[in-house]
């Protein structure tokens, strides 16, 4: 059931997650208006209730609180560099998907224009919004995230992650980085496997249990990189290597492609050749941290 809410909100930008965004909002009860390029993408958000603005500046016009959610940053600052477009005053949450650096290019833009701007990233689907499922991102101003926290809700989970601006943009490749790790591992295993009849439904579960008990060891792994200590408690990272080494002639044995186990362990070798061999895996974090 709908629920009212004074509180207003504009939504700027209809694409399918755009209209998610709205619709959370309609949702909570939180008076809506929207505006996109092609107007009838606003259709069935004005039949739940929601306003559709005839320009930009009406849209910006309409709340202090302004979510947008564009292709990418070009357009967004395209969209509202327009001189009669007026910012002053408004709060302006972007989460459209970008880097770190246009993150901070666009708040320093947006402040030199009176506006209060916080960055963002969704991780979460479209139809996740507005559920605990959906996890939203913000950086900026602490201040202006805890004003608009009540709003945000309505969009799933919300988390403030810090005053820079660029580490919603950073969490949120960060994030993506593990999850293509972890699938790019599972498609590994997987084509092994499937040379033996194994399927993937059949591997499936245990290779959730190996990723849930690697998930485990992050937390003192993590301390160890904040130390920049890495006794090896565990195994070294020349046992590791030589499973490495294992690893690759297997895949080739069976016919799979080894590219991805070769560069780890290209990335170990070179760690090891550095004198970390006695210590433990986390010490690879310098050769992640090295641009090459």
């Amino acid at each position: 059931m709908t629920q009212k809410n004074e509180t207003s909100v504009t939504v700027l930008g209809l694409g399918r997650m755009g209209q998610a965004l709205a619709g959370a909002f309609l949702k909570a009860g939180h008076p809506t208006t929207v505006w996109n390029r092609t107007a009838a993408k606003a259709e069935r958000l004005v039949s739940e209730g929601a306003r559709l603005a005839p320009t930009v500046g009406a849209a910006l016009a309409a709340s202090p609180l302004i979510i947008i959610c564009l292709t990418d940053y070009p357009a967004v600052r395209e969209l509202l560099d327009a001189s009669e477009n007026d910012l002053a005053g408004t709060t302006l949450i972007n989460l459209t998907s970008g880097d770190s650096a246009q993150a901070r290019a666009t708040a320093r833009w947006a402040e030199q224009r009176g506006a209060r701007y916080l960055d963002g990233a969704i991780m979460a689907i479209p139809p996740a919004i507005g559920t605990a499922e959906a996890v939203i991102l913000h950086s900026g101003p602490e201040a202006d995230f805890a004003a608009h926290r009540p709003i945000l809700d309505a969009l799933g989970t919300v988390s403030y992650l810090g005053a820079d601006h660029g580490l919603a943009s950073l969490y949120d490749v960060a994030g993506l980085a593990m999850m293509w790790s972890v699938l790019n591992a599972w498609l590994h295993g997987t084509a092994m496997l499937r040379t033996a009849g194994v399927d993937a439904a059949t591997f499936a579960p245990f290779a959730a249990q190996i990723a849930a008990g690697v998930a485990e060891w992050l937390p003192g792994y993590a301390e160890q990189i904040d130390r920049g200590s890495f006794p090896a408690e565990v195994s070294t990272l020349e046992t590791d290597a030589r499973a490495m080494a294992h690893l690759i002639e297997e895949s080739e044995a069976v016919g799979v492609n080894a590219e991805l186990p070769r560069l780890i362990k290209a990335m170990a070798d070179r760690s090891i050749a550095a004198g970390h061999g006695a210590e433990q895996y986390p010490v690879l974090i310098e050769e992640f941290g090295t641009p090459r």
